[in-house]
């Protein structure tokens, strides 16, 4: 983490799950007792168009966050679940960020085709210091009890991966 505030943009398409993939990561970092804002641009999302949203947490317990929105080149993580999304958004990652792309994924061992985006917040769970049950509680707070066990698997396939 290069300052007192963690700084993560996710993006993608509209119905791609970018709102939902945020509000875990967001969830998480709530219950590790960070203090935590987030921003989202919807855009043209209902029609497939593209969609951003800015997650900003304390990287320690006692950080304050004073702004939801981050500033280019300033995220310390960008998870784009679109490819093409990587260089539309490339420019609100610092030098030396990581970039999270959808390769990072085995689409053949997905548990559902929708899940992408959990999975995806699977692989960015190894670059954030939050232990696993607070991520899978994150999941069991932000998705309905119906998809607890799909998005499960798909959070440890990004794990893993």
């Amino acid at each position: 983490m290069a300052g007192q505030v963690m700084n993560i943009v996710v993006a993608g398409l509209g119905g791609q799950g970018v709102l939902t993939a945020s509000d875990i990561i967001a969830a998480a970092a709530f219950a590790a007792g960070r203090d935590v804002k987030k921003a989202e641009v919807h855009g043209m999302s209902q029609r497939g168009g593209s969609v951003r949203t800015d997650v900003r947490f304390g990287a320690t317990p006692d950080a304050m966050v004073l702004s939801p929105m981050v500033t280019a080149g300033e995220a310390d993580v960008l998870m784009v679940l679109a490819a093409d999304q990587a260089d539309v958004h490339r420019d609100v990652l610092r030098a030396g960020g990581a970039l999270i792309t959808p390769e990072a994924i085995d689409a053949d061992r997905l548990p559902h085709p929708r899940s992408l985006n959990v999975a995806m917040v699977g692989a960015l769970s190894k670059v954030l210091d939050f232990d696993e049950a607070t991520w899978r509680a994150a999941i069991q707070a932000v998705l309905p009890p119906k998809l607890h066990e799909i998005n499960a698997q798909a959070f440890l396939l990004g794990r893993s991966g």
